[in-house]
């Protein structure tokens, strides 16, 4: 694994995740028999493949897991991610793995247990959010300097924080998300996933979404995803709609609460 330890050998095998083909979705690397890895060396080999996230699989500590899971990036370790989570799920069954639960996989990660259907295709049941609620002012800031715009331009901002730190922010608008031009420089840590308020069918719905990974979270700023990610997009956008729409309902119920002090009720709003 490095040259301290020309030694340790370990198969590894890169999954195709989300992809319609061969080389058209996210590339992770896969470590089986990690167990007698140091984090160094896990750290080293995930820099090496130099890929969005790199997994090494081990046996599980916790009595209901079939296998555990730690997931890297080339600057950090992960709790939780959604493709090396389906991926790795592919490497241990093509290795040879059996679920105690046939047809369901639990993976042990850094944000519990995670239950992976397998039928002809994968799907994870999402953990729960380790970070939820509104940011704060000083973190608001922080995310209007790394989007370039004003912070009086930021609808609201949440944590959707399932492990990689993905904070939801809505914008005015699809226009409004259009025309980011992001500083990577300043991003210092966030994971920021956008959308903008769109109407659709007379409710309020999330528009326009884009994901913004901080450049420590993959190679460097500005670096993209391949095209094949739609599945990890779709989960994202979801969540910053759910921001949209408890956005959107505040705002309503604070017009409302208004138009009731203006005179909604007789009297109401005046001493």
């Amino acid at each position: 694994m490095t040259r301290d330890d020309p030694g340790v050998t370990h198969s590894y095998r890169c999954v195709d995740v989300f992809g319609s083909g061969p080389l058209t979705g996210n590339p992770v690397a896969v470590v089986h028999d990690a167990d007698d890895l140091t984090d160094d060396q896990m750290a080293a080999f995930a820099r090496w493949t130099n890929l969005s996230e790199t997994t090494f699989l081990l046996r599980p500590t916790h009595a209901g897991a079939d296998y555990r899971l730690r997931i890297f990036t080339p600057g950090e370790e992960l709790p939780f991610a959604g493709h090396p989570t389906l991926g790795s799920a592919h490497a241990w069954l093509e290795a040879g793995g059996a679920p105690a639960t046939p047809g369901v996989l639990v993976q042990e990660c850094g944000a519990g247990l995670v239950r992976v259907h397998a039928g002809e295709r994968l799907a994870l049941e999402a953990p729960p959010l380790l970070r939820s609620g509104p940011v704060s002012e000083e973190d608001r800031a922080r995310i209007a300097r790394a989007l370039g715009i004003d912070t009086d331009e930021i609808v609201d901002a949440e944590w959707i924080d399932n492990g990689p730190g993905w904070v939801g922010v809505p914008l005015a608008d699809a226009a409004a998300v259009s025309a980011l031009r992001p500083d990577w420089s300043a991003f210092d840590g966030l994971d920021i996933g956008v959308a903008g308020a769109a109407r659709a069918l007379g409710r309020r719905a999330a528009g326009g979404a884009r994901v913004l990974p901080g450049p420590g979270h993959h190679r460097g700023p500005g670096h993209r995803q391949p095209p094949g990610r739609p599945r990890a997009v779709a989960d994202l956008d979801r969540a910053v709609a759910d921001v949209v729409r408890r956005s959107a309902g505040r705002r309503t119920a604070a017009t409302r609460t208004r138009a009731r002090g203006r005179g909604g009720r007789p009297g109401a709003g005046r001493r």
